[in-house]
C-alpha cells in the first residue's frame, strides 16, 4: 500500500477544536460588563467552554447534514403532522434551554438578564444557527403572552423551564416548550394588511381559523402566535398544536421548505381547517401585538449575525496563523494583515451596538432607552445583517478552496447569512420602521443626541460625520428615498460612538477613519496603511 502514497500533506491548517468561546473574545467580555451582566461571568465562561466543544460543532454538522422529515401520517393512516429530527437537533435544543436563551430573563429577571442572554446568544450563533429560530421566537413571544388571557398565562411556567422536551403532546403533559409564529402569506409577504386568513368568533375569546400561512417557522413548537382577520379588523391569536380537549388542532403541514440555509430548522406552509385559538390583544390591534414580539427577534438578528461573524473571523485568524505562503504566515504578511484587522472592526463594531441594545431592553421601564430601542433595533438590523453575507465570503476567501468546501464550517455561516436581513422584514422594512420611529416620538432624536454627545469631540471623522447625518435628517422632503443610506448612517454613527466610548484608540481610530471618514475602499482589506494593525489582530481573539 505504501505505492499508493504519492505526498505529504504539509501546510495545512489544523482542525480548530475545544477553545472558550467566551475567554478567548476580549470585545464581548468588556461588553458583558459594561452593560450590566458582570455577575454572569462565570457562567458565560462556562457556557463559552461547552459551546467551542468538538461535540457541539459536530452535533451542528449533523443537524444540518441530516434535515428535518415530514410525516404527514402515521403507519396506519392517522394525520400527524409531526416533524422528524436528527438527535443532534434535539442535543442543540437541550442546550439551549439549559442556558435559558429561549425565555432566561422573564424565567428569572434582574438587571442585565437581557445582556447576559445576548452575549450567550452571540456564542451560540457561532455554533448552529437553525436551532435559534424556535428559541428566538419563545422569546420574542412572552411579553405578549403574559398580557394575554388567563389560559395562555398559564403556559408561561412551563416555557420558563431550562428542560427541552420534544414530545409531540398536549401542553399540559410536557416538561418544556417552545412558541413560534405564523404571518406571512403567499399574496402579501410583508404586507400582512393583505392576509385572507379568517378567524371566526365562538364567544369567550376563543376563534375558528381558517386559511394558510406561506411561512410558518418550526411547526413542531407548541404554540404560534397568527394574524388572521376578525370583523375588527387583522388580528393576532395563540393558536397551540393541540386543543384543550386534548385533541390535535387542525394545522396541516403541506410541506416544508427547501431553504437555502438554516437548513437544521423546519420552516413549512400550512393550512388551517377551523383551528382552535384565543384572541391576544384586541380585535384590530394585530399588528402592533406581533410588532412588540418583531422587536425582541429583530435584536437576535443583529446579535445572531454578529455571533456568525465572529465564527467566521475565528476560523480566517486560525487559518492565517497557521497557513504559510512565500515563507511568511498568512497573518504575517502586509495585504492580508489590513483584510484580517478590516474584518476584525466590523465585529468589534457589530458586537458593540448588540450588546448595548441588549441594555436596552433590560430597562423596560425607562422612556429614553425605549426609545433608543424602538430606533436602534431596526436600523442595526438593516446594517449589521447586511454586512454578514460579504464578511462570509470574505473569510471563505481567506481560506481559499478550503473556505469553499462543506468540509469547514463557512459554508454553512455563508448561508446562514442572508437570513437575518430577510426574516423579521427585510431591508426596506426596516428603513421605513426607522423613519416611523423617528416621526413618532420628537424624543427619539433628542436619545439619539444624547447618545451621540458621549463620543463628540473625539476624532475629526465622526464629528464631520455626524454633522452631515444631522443635516441629513432635517430634510423631510426626501427621507424614504434616502432611508437605506439614513439607515446605514445611523448604524455606522452608533457604532463610532460606541468604539470611541469604549474601545481601545487604535481600534476606534481604524474604525473611524475608514467608515466615518471616507479612508477606505468599502471593501475588507482597504484601511489606512498607517493604521496598528497588529493592535488589532492581537485583541481579536486571545
Amino acid at each position: 500500500m505504501q505505492n499508493w502514497q504519492t505526498h505529504e500533506v504539509t501546510n495545512q491548517t489544523p482542525p480548530l477544536t475545544d477553545w472558550n468561546l467566551f475567554t478567548t473574545d476580549p470585545v464581548l467580555q468588556a461588553a458583558t460588563e459594561r452593560e450590566g451582566a458582570g455577575w454572569a461571568h462565570a457562567w458565560l465562561t462556562q457556557a463559552g467552554a461547552e459551546l467551542g466543544q468538538a461535540t457541539a460543532f459536530e452535533h451542528a454538522r449533523l443537524a444540518n447534514q441530516f434535515t428535518p422529515v415530514f410525516k404527514p401520517f402515521d403507519s396506519i393512516g392517522n394525520r400527524i403532522d409531526q416533524v422528524e429530527f436528527h438527535p443532534s437537533w434535539h442535543q442543540l435544543l437541550q442546550g439551549i434551554a439549559n442556558r435559558g436563551l429561549h425565555t432566561g430573563p422573564w424565567a428569572d429577571p434582574k438587571p442585565g438578564a437581557h445582556v447576559a442572554r445576548a452575549v450567550a446568544y452571540v456564542m451560540q450563533a457561532q455554533v448552529e444557527a437553525g436551532s435559534l429560530c424556535p428559541t428566538t421566537m419563545t422569546y420574542g413571544a412572552i411579553p405578549a403572552l403574559a398580557k394575554g388571557p388567563a389560559a395562555v398565562q398559564a403556559w408561561l411556567p412551563t416555557l420558563f423551564s431550562k428542560e427541552y422536551d420534544a414530545r409531540d403532546l398536549p401542553f399540559a403533559q410536557k416538561r418544556g416548550g417552545l412558541i413560534g409564529m405564523g404571518m406571512t402569506e403567499k399574496q402579501g409577504g410583508s404586507d400582512v394588511r393583505t392576509n385572507t386568513t379568517t378567524a371566526q368568533s365562538i364567544g369567550q375569546g376563543e376563534y375558528l381559523i381558517t386559511g394558510h400561512k406561506w411561512f410558518f417557522s418550526a411547526p413542531m413548537c407548541d404554540a404560534h402566535l397568527v394574524l388572521a382577520q376578525a370583523a375588527g379588523g387583522l388580528s393576532c391569536f395563540f393558536v397551540p398544536r393541540w386543543q384543550p380537549d386534548g385533541s390535535k388542532n387542525p394545522i396541516h403541514i403541506q410541506r416544508l421548505k427547501d431553504k437555502v440555509g438554516n437548513r437544521a430548522n423546519s420552516s413549512s406552509e400550512v393550512e388551517f381547517h377551523q383551528a382552535w385559538g384565543l384572541l391576544l390583544g384586541e380585535e384590530g390591534r394585530g399588528i402592533p401585538t406581533i410588532l412588540e414580539m418583531g422587536t425582541y427577534t429583530r435584536l437576535d438578528c443583529v446579535i445572531g449575525t454578529a455571533g456568525g461573524m465572529r465564527q467566521a473571523l475565528v476560523q480566517a485568524l486560525h487559518h492565517a496563523r497557521h497557513r504559510k505562503t512565500f515563507g511568511q504566515r498568512l497573518i504575517d504578511l502586509p495585504l492580508m494583515k489590513n483584510v484580517l484587522a478590516d474584518m476584525a472592526l466590523e465585529v468589534e463594531a457589530a458586537v458593540t451596538l448588540g450588546i448595548r441594545m441588549a441594555r436596552a431592553f433590560d430597562a423596560q421601564t425607562d422612556e429614553a432607552e425605549t426609545l433608543f430601542r424602538r430606533l436602534t433595533t431596526p436600523a442595526a438590523k438593516y446594517w449589521v445583517c447586511k454586512r454578514g453575507p460579504e464578511f462570509a465570503a470574505e473569510a471563505m476567501e481567506v481560506l481559499g478552496g478550503n473556505g469553499y468546501v462543506e468540509d469547514g464550517l463557512l459554508g454553512r455561516l455563508y448561508r446562514e447569512m442572508p437570513l437575518n436581513s430577510i426574516w423579521e422584514g427585510s431591508g426596506n422594512i426596516m428603513c421605513l420602521d426607522v423613519l416611523r420611529a423617528l416621526s413618532k416620538s420628537p424624543r427619539t432624536v433628542e436619545v439619539l443626541q444624547a447618545e451621540w454627545a458621549l463620543a463628540v469631540g473625539r476624532h475629526p471623522a465622526f464629528d464631520r460625520f455626524l454633522s452631515q447625518l444631522q443635516h441629513q435628517l432635517r430634510d423631510a422632503a426626501t427621507l424614504e428615498t434616502r432611508a437605506r443610506r439614513i439607515t446605514q448612517d445611523l448604524a455606522l454613527a452608533l457604532q463610532g460612538s460606541l468604539l470611541l466610548q469604549h474601545a481601545p484608540e487604535a481600534i476606534a481610530d481604524a474604525f473611524c477613519r475608514s467608515r466615518l471618514g471616507g479612508e477606505w475602499g468599502e471593501h475588507f482589506g482597504t484601511l489606512p496603511a498607517d493604521v496598528d494593525f497588529d493592535g488589532i489582530l492581537a485583541r481579536a481573539w486571545q
